[in-house]
């Protein structure tokens, strides 16, 4: 969590938000949100807030179709559960409509140790009958992301994958219809030869 930046009066979203055991770990002068698919994790999320005298706006809800507008959030995480999502990709590319322009984007979950050495021992397996092994997301990152990092935390168990949105101006380049258009709005800028 340390890895966010998170300021005073930040609107934070956590997809996959669970339990809301992250929120412990956030400034209390914030504006939080989560979503998660679970109504019984949103209960439970809901019930710890009180406990811990928090206030979050909670949403039922897939993070492959977020319900909510674009660049709505100075903070988006997630934490735990992109590696049993369907489309890794979509739930990434939704994340990043959603925040702010400028703003840096955490993912953090389980590696393929943690996996092998925990979950699949377990009764049920969680991770039976996989097709490929657990891997950080990096290479479903846009390339148009700057800053992009990968961390392996916890003697190898879990990763922290950052990464930050460019500013407004870097993700949309003008086209030759809207240059043109600012040539002639401001034809003290344009180059001698086209005036």
């Amino acid at each position: 969590m340390n890895r966010l930046e998170v300021k005073p009066g930040d609107a934070v979203l956590e997809t996959s938000v669970g339990t809301g055991l992250n929120y412990k770990y956030l400034p209390r002068d914030v504006k939080l949100s989560g979503l998660d698919l679970s109504p019984e994790m949103l209960a439970n999320c809901q019930r710890n807030l009180r406990r811990w005298d928090l206030d979050a706006d909670l949403y039922l809800g897939n993070a492959e179709s977020l319900p909510f507008a674009d660049e709505s959030f100075d903070v988006v995480f997630h934490v735990g559960g992109i590696n049993f999502f369907n489309d890794r990709a979509k739930a990434i590319r939704e994340m990043i409509r959603v925040a702010k322009p400028g703003n840096l984007l955490l993912i953090s979950d389980e590696t393929e140790k943690h996996v092998k050495g925990v979950y699949e021992k377990q009764p049920g397996g969680l991770f039976k009958n996989r097709k490929e092994p657990v891997s950080p997301p990096i290479d479903l990152i846009p390339p148009e992301m700057t800053e992009v990092h990968l961390e392996v935390l916890r003697g190898g168990d879990t990763y922290a994958l950052t990464f930050r949105k460019p500013a407004a101006h870097a993700l949309r380049p003008l086209n030759a219809t809207q240059a043109t258009n600012s040539l002639l709005c401001a034809p003290e800028l344009a180059i001698p030869a086209l005036r």
